[in-house]
């Protein structure tokens, strides 16, 4: 049961990334703005959906799985991360590149802390 939660929560995740990054990364090209879009939304995501989860049920479901491991897992890309700041700095965007990375490494940690944190909170 967790292999197809992962698998299906894996197919719908890429299908996102790939909708959000088309859309931005033809709006704000050559600057890689759907990946960030996506690594950004995807680490408050998880932190904050993992932390939920395990402050209600103190246990790994499928479901979290599914959406964790599967959708989120897919939806963000370090892979692509990667990519796309070498091909800033051998297009000599030096700039553009070291903005990429920085908004990507500190963005990406402190929304992951912001999620945590909100996670963590009883809201209702």
């Amino acid at each position: 049961m967790n292999y197809v939660a992962v698998g299906l929560g894996g197919v719908i995740g890429a299908l996102l990334r790939y909708a959000v990054s088309v859309t931005f990364s033809q709006m704000t090209a050559p600057f890689p703005l759907g990946t960030i879009v996506v690594n950004l939304v995807g680490s408050f995501l998880l932190a904050f959906l993992t932390t939920k989860w395990f402050v209600h049920q103190g246990k790994t479901s499928p479901l979290m799985l599914g959406v964790g491991t599967g959708m989120i897992g897919s939806f963000t890309t370090f892979s692509t991360f990667s990519v796309e700041l070498v091909e800033l700095v051998e297009q000599n965007m030096l700039g553009l590149a070291f903005l990429y990375c920085v908004i990507s490494l500190f963005g990406g940690a402190f929304l992951t802390y912001v999620g945590y944190k909100v996670g963590r909170r009883k809201l209702i």
